[in-house]
């Protein structure tokens, strides 16, 4: 009896040894084990087997994030669970000088993975720790290097800088730096008025701007209609004048074929009675301009030339041309 009590806790030693050896490691989730001190592997997810007291999972510092009555408060502990997933380390707002010395607070988030379990766990002692102190120092030395007006509008800028050295400054340690950004830039409070007033001096100026450039435009587009105005009105009077000349040059034709077609006819009439058509013309002007000397209020006599009797035979002939015609 006393063997097979022996034999039993023995049994149930070996059967308690073995579950111990079993354990689950969850997805995205790695440990590192070294046996008897030494590494020996890295776990993968699902269900592993170790040696119990010869195997042990090496521990990592790690940070989360744990609520408390005055807030959220971080804290970092030893665990022998491997994060493999992307984190993000909020850290707390710091002071940076400029290139121009002007003090400014600065806080940033990174984002970071481990790539390589073994590297964090043998080359670096506190990685959380290790990560957030050299943020802190490669930021100071990123904003050391820009004015304050480059680094309010230049984030684009640091936060690659900043990528790209904290990146390759981490390797060593398995860790892959994916991004960096900046939360807040807070200048000191008499340099934010300052950029208020330049701000709104900068607004006024463009204000001004664009109202200039109103009013130069309403003056052009003004000028241009009076001057397309005045075109159309030269135009117009020249179209006008253009027009009246044709009509007096068209009516003085009209009125010369009319006055040959006359002179023809009295020239064929006075030829009929063999009187000369000069002497018909003569007598005929004569005529009218004794009309209009007549014609004065103040003309009381007419004077006739002394070639009188020439002029009365030529009446005679208009006299007997007319009663024919």
């Amino acid at each position: 009896m006393g063997a097979l009590v022996i034999v039993g806790i023995i049994a149930l030693i070996a059967v308690i040894y073995v579950l111990m050896g079993f354990t689950i490691v969850q997805q995205s989730e790695t440990r590192v084990v070294e046996r008897l001190g030494k590494y020996d592997r890295t776990l993968q997810s699902g269900i592993n087997f170790i040696l119990p007291i010869i195997d042990r999972a090496r521990p990592i510092y790690s940070r989360y994030e744990r609520a408390s009555i005055d807030g959220t408060i971080v804290v970092t502990r030893l665990s022998d669970k491997i994060d493999l997933r992307e984190q993000v380390y909020d850290f707390p707002k710091q002071s940076v000088i400029t290139k121009d010395n002007v003090t400014t607070t600065i806080n940033a988030l990174l984002y970071f993975q481990i790539v390589e379990p073994i590297k964090a766990v043998y080359e670096i002692d506190n990685l959380p720790n290790a990560i957030e102190k050299l943020t802190q120092t490669t930021l100071r030395n990123v904003i050391g290097e820009l004015e304050l007006d480059e680094t309010l509008t230049s984030r684009d800028t640091i936060n690659s800088k900043l990528r790209a050295v904290l990146d390759d400054a981490t390797n060593k340690w398995g860790v892959k730096v994916n991004r960096v950004e900046l939360q807040d830039i807070t200048p000191p409070e008499s340099v934010r008025r300052s950029m208020e007033q330049q701000m709104q001096a900068e607004r006024e100026r463009r204000a001004k701007v664009l109202e200039a450039r109103g009013q130069k435009e309403s003056m052009i587009l003004q000028s241009e209609g009076e001057k397309e105005s005045q075109i159309n009105q030269a135009e117009a009077e020249r179209q006008t004048q253009i027009l009246k000349a044709q009509g007096e040059a068209d009516a003085r034709i009209l009125q010369a074929a009319a006055e040959a077609e006359a002179i023809r006819k009295v020239a064929e009439a006075i030829a009929s009675t063999k009187t000369d058509p000069a002497t018909y013309m003569l007598v005929s002007r004569y005529i009218d301009t004794l009309k209009e000397m007549a014609a004065g209020q103040d003309s009381k006599l007419v004077y006739l030339p002394y070639e009188s009797s020439n002029l009365m035979s030529a009446l005679g002939a208009l006299t007997d041309l007319t009663k024919r015609g």
